[in-house]
């Protein structure tokens, strides 16, 4: 159950109708809901706690969609995609607020979906109105409405903790059924807001926060990151001047593995936006330079950017695919190469919930062979006593060790390092047995990473 408080009444609405508009176009458009709630907010005049409001609607709509459209099914005695998009929005928002929101009074949630429903629906003000006050009387009956789970113990947890259930399946296999509910939970949970102060300012950056009256507290495995309480870490003095960046703490910790030293060059293959980049271009101290590339030139834009942001003037930011890395870097060597790999993100479904609903088994075969190619053409690039981290944010194993191995058999002059050796002492209980960083969201309260270390002989 989620804990956060409604809007204030004066305004009831306002949070909620920029929610429906954020999910519509994430239904129906394909956008991203971390983007598109960021841009939704920006342009909005709403008050922190409604801010705050909108976005636990958001991101709790999306990640409960599954468990929602079952008890639906059930209030409307109907198969809910057969409803206009709109109005299946209005319901989900309107029933994550009753099932799952314990400070939003019932006769809140439905007197405000109605309203939403007059000015965006009007034809299914009635359906909401009546979907919803039955939901309002049902609430212990929708909480059984799930797949027997002594028949089908994958298909109850997949329904009942809103997830696919191939990938369900997947997990249970890889961590136990018990272990596969406490992911799944925790995947449901609202994501940190994680800052990066640079090399060696944590401290001090956290006193000026405080003396703003911004709660934070120091990351427990990254040595640079800061947990806050800020619903727009953009807003916060210091962003404009450089002082902080927004950095999950498992993506700071691939930085620190790959453990870039002053006067190295380093290639960063698949850099966009630019986080990891300015992170090692930070670490090299102003001397050496990070090469980032990215296939799309809006991404090498927001490389270049991001740099500019943080007076990072040893960023070199260019457009180019990185499967093509070994043609057009010929001749030419690196220290440390990082290889922050195109993935599913099945790690990161607390801060994008609807990858989930969008990814399929397929993907995961064709994202493994582009994985490969790209570890293939950067191969060649390694200067001798060169290290190059390989990193997803999802936790297949088709793109995680599936991908690494048939690699590693293929270039014996490669040799695969235990990163206990290269992490903070802080990190060192989020590697695993084979050595490799490996972090979780119900164990570690990261996202879920993956990063292997290897040097040329």
């Amino acid at each position: 159950m989620d804990g956060e408080s409604p809007p204030a009444p004066s305004d009831a609405l306002a949070a909620r109708t920029l929610a429906l508009e954020v999910l519509l176009r994430v239904e129906t458009g394909g956008a991203y809901a971390d983007v598109t709630l960021a841009s939704a907010l920006a342009a909005a005049d709403l008050p922190t706690r409604d801010r705050a409001f909108a976005s636990r609607l958001v991101y709790g709509t999306l990640a409960w969609q599954r468990r929602l459209d079952r008890q639906l099914a059930h209030l409307a005695n109907r198969d809910p995609n057969t409803l206009e998009p709109r109005v299946l929005a209005i319901l989900r928002l309107g029933l994550h607020q009753i099932t799952l929101l314990d400070r939003v009074p019932n006769h809140a949630a439905v007197a405000t979906s109605v309203d939403l429903a007059k000015r965006h629906a009007p034809a299914a003000s009635g359906l909401v109105n009546a979907v919803l006050r039955r939901a309002a009387r049902e609430q212990e009956l929708l909480a059984t409405v799930f797949p027997d789970p002594t028949v089908d113990p994958i298909e109850h947890l997949a329904v009942a903790a809103s997830h696919p259930t191939w990938l369900v399946e997947r997990w249970a296999r890889r961590f136990g059924l018990d272990e596969t509910r406490a992911l799944l939970a925790a995947d449901n949970e609202a994501a940190p807001t994680v800052l990066r102060a640079r090399p060696g300012e944590r401290d001090a950056l956290r006193e000026r926060l405080a003396a703003a009256g911004i709660a934070c507290e120091p990351g427990r495995f990254a040595p640079d990151a800061l947990r806050v309480q800020a619903v727009d870490p953009h807003a916060l003095a210091g962003w404009a001047t450089g002082e902080l960046s927004v950095q999950e703490e498992a993506s700071q910790l691939v930085v620190r593995l790959l453990d870039p030293q002053p006067g190295m060059r380093v290639l960063d293959a698949c850099a966009a936006p630019g986080g990891k980049s300015a992170y090692a271009a930070d670490l090299l101290a102003g001397s050496g330079v990070v090469v980032a590339v990215d296939q799309r030139r809006r991404g090498a834009r927001a490389i270049a950017r991001n740099a500019a942001r943080l007076g990072l003037a040893n960023v070199a930011a260019l457009a180019l695919d990185a499967r093509g890395a070994d043609a057009a870097f010929a001749g030419a060597r690196f220290d440390r190469i990082l290889v922050d790999a195109p993935c599913s993100g099945l790690g990161t479904l607390r801060a994008h919930p609807e990858i989930r609903w969008r990814r399929t088994p397929e993907d995961l075969d064709r994202l493994a062979v582009q994985q490969a190619s790209i570890l293939e053409a950067v191969s060649s690039l390694a200067a001798p006593g060169g290290v190059i981290v390989y990193s997803t944010c999802t936790l297949t194993d088709e793109e995680n060790e599936g991908v690494i191995r048939p690699w590693l058999a293929a270039h014996p002059e490669l040799v695969r390092e235990d990163a206990r050796d290269h992490l903070p002492a802080s990190a060192r209980d989020v590697v695993d047995a084979s050595g490799a960083l490996c972090t979780l969201p119900h164990r570690d309260g990261l996202d879920g990473f993956f990063a292997v270390r290897v040097r040329r002989r």
